[in-house]
């Protein structure tokens, strides 16, 4: 899951994605609102958490920008406010959640969670389709009931898939929500083509279906049909 990080103060970003990147999220991060606003309006992202006081703007309007482009995001603002004003109005514009500072890390990963559960697999901890189950708490994968180890990335990719069955992935989704920020690094998609035939490979072994197909010249397709 990609998740994108928008505050100010630097010690409590940086606390966020080192704990997030260490529960096996893709974290990108913005510090003001030009950036964070910027981010919105190109990138998609599972969740956004928004810190609603920003040097130059306010988070308040990245909920409204989201909201305006239609995206699918999960929203959480943070703010050190315990202001029902600020809330109510976050909620009227469309955020999922409100985190009043200081909070625990692991509460906060929990809310990201229960959105990303509720918007991408109505509200489930655990997603069955076919010969396949997930357990997205433990993040453990099976098939016919005989556990599929996957790596990280591998898992990440799965339930992309998932989530987007029946539907056309290009390979730069791919790789923005595999690798966030560092996709510019790669100068090729050989490292979807790895990640991809390790997963299709290891599912077969198991006996699953073969659901990955790819459209050649755009992408692929997690096709259940």
């Amino acid at each position: 899951m990609k998740i994108l990080l928008i505050e100010d103060e630097k010690d409590l970003l940086d606390s966020m994605r080192t704990y997030l990147e260490s529960e096996g999220y893709i974290c990108e991060t913005a510090s003001d609102y030009q950036k964070a606003s910027e981010k919105v309006n190109v990138y998609d992202y599972d969740c956004v958490v928004v810190d609603i006081t920003l040097p130059k703007g306010n988070g308040l309007q990245i909920v409204k920008e989201l909201k305006e482009k239609k995206s699918e995001s999960g929203i959480i603002i943070v703010s050190a406010k315990n202001s029902l004003d600020d809330k109510l109005k976050g909620l009227e514009w469309g955020s999922d959640d409100y985190l009043t500072k200081p909070f625990h890390l692991s509460e906060l990963n929990a809310r990201i969670k229960a959105i990303v559960r509720r918007k991408s697999f109505d509200g489930s901890n655990e997603i069955l389709l076919n010969e396949i189950k997930i357990n997205i708490q433990s993040r453990t994968v099976y098939i016919n009931n005989n556990l599929l180890t996957l790596t990280t990335k591998e898992y990440e990719l799965l339930l992309f898939f998932i989530s987007a069955k029946n539907k056309v992935i290009t390979k730069n989704a791919i790789a923005e929500h595999l690798w966030g920020d560092d996709m510019d690094q790669n100068d090729s998609f050989d490292f979807i083509y790895t990640h991809i035939k390790n997963l299709r490979k290891k599912m077969l072994e198991k006996g699953a279906e073969d659901y990955i197909k790819t459209i050649y010249g755009i992408g692929y397709n997690f096709s259940t049909k």
